[in-house]
């Protein structure tokens, strides 16, 4: 314990310099032997002074001084131990990775490998209820399906949608998806698990699991049998080799021992009770508290228990006469905060005193959005400001915080900053379900259905325009089909916000036409 006593903010002992001069200056001051004894005989100014022993009795200055001492430790924060945040198993995030290789339709675990996987992952959801889950898949290539979140129902929707036909690169390349998945915890505060379900990782990729030096914890969830079992297609029949024969894919049970026993990374098989999942439960709980305990967490301020000296240092002041000059102080304190920028001090003295949302309301009121958005903890307020400072898409996703009128009414605001007005209407509506006599939400609402007709009138033009010139082995994709009406769009000129914006697909197709263009795009 003795060793691991530092401060947190050392800098705050540096205030300890103001105590002696403080006491000097204010002692010269009522000295009166000192004030006195250029002027008077030293053999007649024993005789004058009254009091011959006040410069040694206490004095308001010494308790000034004590306070300043025991205030500047306090805010230095003191610390010896470590805090361990409470619910560890519901804090600690956990991304998983699907392999949506072909032979995840090997049968040898029924109905197929896929299936087994999943329902061990809807397994895993319920058992860490309201805890954060993050979703992706690999084959060839690797893709976030889902960042993040604490929607059990919303990882199970795009759970349901994972096959392989949705996967643009063949193959299996886990060491690309051990990339992406530690790409995608990158922004984490804290340690969490990355959990792969596969029915193997191949010998290529072992360089990349023993390399690994992330934080968070590896787990390698295989399904699958030693003995194997054939593979079915996404058309219900078989696949077969080139002689026709059935291929049988059986589970490499040597790899994944030469795996674990390379690399740190934990190893089981699927059961066929729930004693995998509970044992993944376990594990992922056991190594971040692990991982706290190697110190991925904040030190404990022990700082605030010496606001109870400062609170009776403080009481003294009540009394009759304890005034101080605070000339000198000030003069001492001047010196020493000299050097440091006017604006950052400001910005510290105001941290003490001010909620972050007092001081995101005080640099909003002086016009400052951008310093305001920055402090605002208030999801609304955050929103405005942000909407103030031009960052629409910002101020949507702080808005949505909030399932309000007010929310959808400023989301349909900051969508029709975007051009979005399809967006925009959706907004409008579900502001007016909400609060249906809102005369502006309505006005809003006839604005952005009126921009969304002149635009999907303009892009019906520019394809139309476009498909004249269009040579025949190019390839065609109704983009406005909601409407029935044929457009073409060159393949090369589709983006993500052009397919997300097509929100009547289902999510299979949604997530394919996705990972085509990421992978066309180079994304890992």
């Amino acid at each position: 314990m003795i060793a691991d006593f530092h401060f947190l903010r050392p800098w705050w002992l540096l205030a300890l310099l103001a105590a002696p001069p403080l006491i000097r200056l204010i002692g010269r001051r009522t000295d009166m032997r000192s004030r006195w004894e250029g002027m008077i005989a030293p053999h007649l100014l024993d005789h004058l002074l009254i009091d011959r022993g006040g410069s040694h009795r206490f004095r308001p200055v010494h308790l000034t001084a004590a306070l300043i001492a025991v205030a500047a430790i306090a805010a230095a924060g003191p610390t010896w131990e470590r805090e361990r945040p409470p619910f560890v198993e519901d804090t600690a995030p956990l991304a998983i990775a699907i392999d949506l290789t072909a032979t995840m339709y090997a049968t040898d675990v029924s109905p197929t490998r896929l299936e087994r996987a999943k329902l061990k992952v809807q397994d895993i959801l319920d058992l860490r209820k309201g805890a954060r889950t993050a979703l992706f898949a690999y084959a060839g290539s690797a893709h976030m399906v889902l960042p993040l979140t604490d929607d059990a129902a919303l990882v199970r929707t795009y759970l349901a949608a994972l096959s392989p036909g949705i996967m643009p690169v063949e193959g299996k390349d886990t060491a690309k998806a051990l990339r992406a998945v530690e790409a995608g915890l990158a922004n984490e505060t804290v340690p969490g698990t990355i959990l792969f379900l596969t029915d193997g990782v191949e010998r290529k990729a072992f360089a990349a699991f023993e390399q690994y030096r992330g934080r968070n914890d590896v787990i390698v969830l295989a399904v699958g049998t030693a003995e194997g079992g054939p593979v079915k297609t996404a058309g219900g029949g078989y696949l077969t080799d080139a002689s026709g024969a059935r291929v049988r894919a059986s589970l490499d049970i040597d790899a994944l021992k030469a795996l674990q026993n390379g690399a740190n990374v934990q190893v089981a098989t699927v059961t066929l009770d729930d004693s995998d999942v509970r044992w993944i439960a376990r594990r992922i709980q056991s190594a971040f508290a692990q991982k706290i305990a190697e110190g991925q967490t904040r030190w404990r301020d022990a700082g605030w228990w010496l606001t109870i000296p400062i609170a009776l240092f403080a009481a003294l002041w009540f009394r009759r006469g304890w005034t101080v000059r605070w000339a000198g102080f000030l003069l001492v304190a001047g010196l020493a905060l000299a050097g440091s920028k006017a604006e950052a001090a400001e910005s510290r003295f105001s941290d003490l005193w001010f909620t972050p949302d007092q001081r995101g309301r005080r640099a909003f009121e002086r016009g400052d959005f951008q310093r305001a958005a920055e402090h605002f903890a208030d999801p609304a307020w955050r929103g405005v400001a942000l909407y103030r400072a031009g960052r629409f898409q910002d101020a949507i996703d702080a808005f949505a915080q909030e399932d309000t009128a007010e929310s959808y009414y400023n989301q349909g605001n900051a969508l029709m900053h975007l051009d979005k007005p399809k967006e925009a209407v959706a907004a409008y509506g579900q502001a007016l379900k909400l609060r249906p006599d809102w005369a502006e939400a309505k006005a809003n609402l006839a604005l952005a259905e009126r921009r969304n007709k002149q635009k999907e009138k303009q892009e019906e033009d520019e394809q139309q325009e476009q498909g004249a010139d269009l040579p025949p082995d190019q390839v065609q994709i109704d983009e406005k089909g909601e409407k029935g009406k044929e457009g073409t769009v060159q393949a090369g000129e589709q983006t993500a916000d052009m397919w997300m914006r097509n929100i009547q697909v289902s999510p299979a197709d949604l997530l394919a036409r996705k990972f085509a263009i990421e992978a066309k795009e180079g994304a890992p």
